[in-house]
């Protein structure tokens, strides 16, 4: 069997700083990362591709709470939200890659799963949420939404309040035999949108909860899932910095996952950007047959090569 990474894509690698995020934007965005996504494809891979949905689910919600504002229109709750975007994100990128390898001559078809992650009810994080998402909001707007919708608000940086949601940890994904069984007909799939639309086990059924799971935790779970051999996380960084953008920044070619540890008990990498694909690095790579490189998406193809990037190892 051919070899297997999981490429996870941000969602602002889809709406770049200075961009509105149009449609047409989004897809000349992807048609850049699919260009060199589609060289792994020579290389005999099979690929499954995860994304983010952070400018993208922000831009949901605002149209939902538009809609109950200008026409009455009842608001999303958050894992519907979640599910918007999958299906609007998954269907860019679908399209754009079929279009990308049609220009190749290369030939596969390719499936965007609508994909659930089941999270603990009792994860502690639903007792502290603490991500951010959506707009700002002043003071006065914020204590509005705090006694109408029970929203938890939060001040951000001086910038005004946001809401803040709970992360909780997933447990399990609904549709990973589904995904299973599509690589084994050798389809492309695109999975675990947004990190999952959470949801939890209740009287044995699946509900939906307010939550986002992070994009990267649910990537490197996915990634166990399905016992990949690479997890490959795609970010606007050409590599892992120590020091970064700071006159002594050091460029890391490679790292150990005992080096990763220490490097994020020592703070090199922040909460908001690399710590957490740090740490779905060092919950992905158990063995010494694991591999995950972080890297731009230009960069891909050549990263697998040892060329570009940064390697994570076991030892």
């Amino acid at each position: 069997m051919n070899k297997l990474a999981i490429i996870a894509i941000g969602g602002n690698s889809l709406i770049r700083n200075g961009e509105k995020g149009t449609t047409d934007e989004q897809i000349k965005n992807a048609e850049k990362t699919f260009s060199h996504i589609s060289e792994i494809l020579k290389l005999g891979f099979r690929v499954v591709i995860t994304h983010g949905n952070g400018p993208q689910v922000g831009n949901q919600l605002l149209r939902t709470e538009a809609g109950e504002k200008v026409f009455n229109i009842p608001l999303e709750p958050l894992d519907v939200c979640v599910s918007d975007t999958q299906g609007t994100i998954g269907y860019i990128l679908q399209q754009t890659f079929e279009n990308v390898l049609k220009k190749k001559k290369l030939h596969y078809n390719i499936i965007s799963i609508i994909t659930q992650c089941i999270v603990d009810e009792n994860d502690s994080a639903f007792w502290f949420p603490s991500k951010p998402i959506g707009p700002f909001y002043t003071k006065e707007d914020a204590e509005k939404k705090i006694s109408e919708l029970k929203w938890i608000m939060k001040e951000d940086s001086g910038r005004g309040f946001r809401r803040v949601v709970a992360s909780p940890k997933p447990i399990d994904i609904v549709e990973v035999e589904a995904i299973k069984s599509l690589l084994e007909n050798n389809f492309i799939v695109i999975a675990c949108g947004g990190g999952g639309i959470p949801v939890i086990q209740k009287n044995k059924n699946l509900v939906g909860v307010e939550a986002v799971i992070d994009k990267d935790r649910a990537s490197s779970f996915l990634a166990k899932k399905l016992n990949a051999d690479y997890f490959i996380i795609s970010t606007d960084a050409d590599k892992v910095y120590l020091n970064y953008k700071k006159a002594n920044q050091i460029a890391l070619d490679k790292l150990t996952v005992v080096e990763a540890k220490q490097f994020l008990s020592d703070w090199q990498f922040p909460a908001g950007s690399m710590g957490p694909k740090i740490e779905a690095a060092i919950d992905f790579v158990s063995s010494k047959e694991k591999i995950c490189i972080i890297t731009s998406p230009e960069n891909i193809f050549n990263s697998l090569k040892g060329k570009e990037g940064t390697k994570i190892v076991f030892s």
